[in-house]
């Protein structure tokens, strides 16, 4: 990366290109892009707040790529056919991966942490990079989430920051195969499960992941983690979880519908821990981060004190708001996993749960269709209900065969109270039906922003 460069951007709005577009442009380098987004009047706020950063925003039709020396960046996704590729294509530009770029100044910084797994890289992020900023580490973080510690008025959608402290932290993806291109000093193992690649392919990629890298964090209480790491040098690596093998572990757990408590064991100490986010998920993704830390070098005590101030990621189990008795939670989960996160969650606590879930695409109900399916038929009750609207889709050549209804077809057959309304504000208006006092409503779904503020609008839908 030169300051001297210009970067162009396709898909800028996307949430892992725009906190690296801001990074670009922060670091001096001269930015545009376009979204698909943009051209359909979508996240007009999210638009605007680029604009003002001095980026560059044109439409998705070719006429921001007009110079040979631009550097046109997009995910390894992008059909050709999409009109700047076609003319980065004719003017003869450079062209990187979203990945690429990021791998590029995240191998280039002194110490990095790289956050890889299936489910809570954007959270153990977030921790991580708060610990490591209250710590005076003053780190570049990369997310795929708005962190709330960040969050002012100058910077709404603050997924990104820039630091001049050395340390690159970020969360990498193995859903596209691009975790192989970073070299991390420290690589954090979340878990493995299935999402965008076969089981085999995911303890490849994961076994590189933490053979290249100077330290590993993984998780004890994740089977296949634990095998991954089985023979593997333990002198360079931590374990964390619940079982009392690992090295940072907790105890005495004690859950609250937004909050959670344990008792942390590492070194032969204890700490007690105070959480502001909820569910032994995010206690596993604390543990996950003092581990890292703790092999960054912060003393456990401080890291202790930082993580205890961490408030979360928006659309994380994120209240939005309550009217007539009803708690309206805005959600990232899109896997089985991380369903079945925020699902666990909600059941520990008394009240119905009406759920509402946009499946992020086509391709991925082909994937894990039966196991979403599942995971929702096993954890709502008789009382509960899921409703579906049709998938994400933003345009392009997919196959769109199979839809939601093949998902919520399982839920019924397995006795389960299950809707598919095609359009998501036909949900929304049955939602509104449901609703009784005591409900919890969530809104569950990825890749699409607006998902936040169809949590919103059911929360003013209430309240009317």
């Amino acid at each position: 990366m030169s300051k001297d460069k210009s970067y162009f951007f396709c898909g800028i709005g996307g949430s892992g290109m725009m906190p690296l577009a801001s990074i670009i442009r922060q670091s001096g380098a001269a930015v545009a892009g376009s979204d698909r987004a943009l051209d359909h009047g979508r996240s007009a706020a999210k638009f605007d707040w680029l604009r003002k950063q001095g980026i560059r925003l044109y439409d998705q039709d070719g006429s921001g790529v007009t110079d040979a020396g631009q550097i046109v960046i997009a995910s390894a996704a992008v059909e050709e056919s999409v009109p700047d590729i076609v003319a980065a294509s004719a003017l003869g530009c450079v062209r990187q991966t979203r990945a690429e770029l990021l791998a590029e100044l995240f191998n280039a910084a002194p110490r990095s942490v790289a956050i890889g797994g299936t489910s809570g890289k954007s959270t153990v992020t977030g921790m991580i990079g708060w610990i490591m900023d209250q710590a005076g580490g003053d780190p570049t973080i990369m997310n795929g989430a708005v962190m709330k510690n960040y969050i002012t008025p100058d910077t709404p959608f603050a997924s990104s920051r820039v630091g001049a402290g050395g340390l690159f932290v970020s969360e990498v993806d193995e859903s596209d195969g691009s975790i192989a291109l970073f070299r991390p000093s420290v690589a954090v193992l979340n878990n493995i499960s299935l999402d965008h690649k076969s089981m085999e392919e995911l303890h490849r990629l994961f076994g590189d992941f933490v053979a290249c890298a100077d330290h590993a964090v993984w998780n004890a209480d994740d089977a296949e983690s634990v095998g991954l790491m089985a023979g593997k040098p333990g002198g360079d690596s931590l374990s964390f979880g619940f079982s009392t093998s690992s090295d940072v572990r907790a105890s005495d757990v004690t859950e609250f519908p937004f909050a959670s408590s344990f008792t942390l064991h590492c070194d032969g100490m204890e700490y007690a821990v105070r959480l502001q986010v909820p569910g032994r998920h995010n206690i596993a993704n604390a543990l996950a981060a003092l581990a890292a830390v703790k092999l960054l070098g912060v003393p456990l005590d401080n890291a202790v004190a930082a993580v205890q101030g961490f408030t979360g990621l928006a659309r994380r189990f994120d209240r939005v708001g309550e009217a007539s008795g009803i708690t309206v939670i805005d959600d990232f989960g899109h896997n089985p996993d991380k369903i079945r996160a925020t699902l666990t969650t909600m059941k520990a606590f008394p009240g119905r749960i009406l759920a509402f879930f946009q499946p992020h695409g086509y391709g991925p109900i082909r994937v894990m269709g039966a196991e979403l399916a599942q995971v929702l038929a096993e954890l709502l009750g008789p009382d509960d209900y899921i409703l579906m609207c049709d998938p994400v889709y933003f345009g392009g050549t997919v196959d769109r065969s199979i839809g939601a209804e093949c998902i919520t077809n399982k839920v019924v057959a397995a006795g389960g109270k299950a809707e598919h309304l095609p359009e998501r504000t036909d949900c929304g208006k049955r939602l509104l039906e449901l609703a009784q006092p005591g409900d919890r409503i969530v809104i569950m779904g990825a890749r699409d922003d607006t998902l936040s503020s169809f949590a919103r609008e059911i929360v003013a839908g209430l309240g009317e």
